[in-house]
Order: structure tokens, then C-alpha cells, then sequence
């Protein structure tokens, strides 16, 4: 039965990131951790491997359409490495409770900024 729920997640966050952007993560990790069991740890982790070959396919994709600036691409993915190893360090000393509510407030502080942007967009 997990192999069936991996594959409606990936499916799932695959979308998300073809539609959205890399936001897969987003359904990733909740979705690993609400029904395949894995610890907010092993989620955020798994979610980091799925996330690069998802953002692969969709660069190569949005590429091709003229949408990707490799500048800001290029200065981002340069200095993100350091912010995501910092990152590492602080979910691996915290809590899982800690982790799973950091968590869902930045999902719910993005959704409410990408509502607010939606409502008043001119």
C-alpha cells in the first residue's frame, strides 16, 4: 500500500511543482509524513532529493518556453547550499514537534501571502 500512496504523492507534488513551481515540497512533506509514516526529518530529507529531479524537469520544460532567468537562477542556486546546510544543522538539534510546527507556519504564512497577493493583483 505504500508504494500505491508514493506514487499518488509524487504525481501529487510532481504537479504542484509543474504548476506552481518547485512547491512540491510543500505537499511532499506533509504527504510523507501524514501517510507514509517517515518522521519530519526523513520527510524533509526524502523531499530534498524528490525536489531536485522535479525542478530538473521543470527548468528543462520552462526553458524551452523563454521563462527561466539564469541569472537570478544562478546567484540563488550558488547561496542557497549555505543556507540549506545551516538548515540541516538547526532540524537535526530540534525537536520533531518543533520542526512540524515551524513547518506548518510557513506553509500557512506563504498561503496567506499568496492569497492576499491573489485578492488585491491589479
Amino acid at each position: 500500500m505504500d508504494e500505491l500512496l508514493a506514487v499518488l504523492i509524487a504525481l501529487a507534488g510532481g504537479m504542484a511543482g509543474g504548476l506552481v513551481g518547485v512547491g512540491g515540497g510543500v505537499l511532499f512533506v506533509p504527504a510523507l509524513t501524514v501517510f507514509i509514516g517517515l518522521t519530519q526529518v526523513e520527510a524533509e530529507s526524502t523531499s530534498l532529493l524528490m525536489i531536485v529531479l522535479v525542478a530538473l524537469v521543470g527548468t528543462i520544460r520552462q526553458y524551452g518556453y523563454g521563462n527561466v532567468e539564469i541569472r537570478d537562477a544562478a546567484i540563488v542556486g550558488l547561496l542557497s547550499p549555505l543556507g540549506v546546510l545551516l538548515g540541516v544543522v538547526v532540524a537535526n538539534e530540534v525537536s520533531q514537534r518543533a520542526l512540524e510546527l515551524s513547518f506548518a507556519a510557513l506553509v500557512l504564512f506563504v498561503a496567506y501571502g499568496l492569497v492576499k497577493r491573489a485578492l488585491y493583483a491589479q
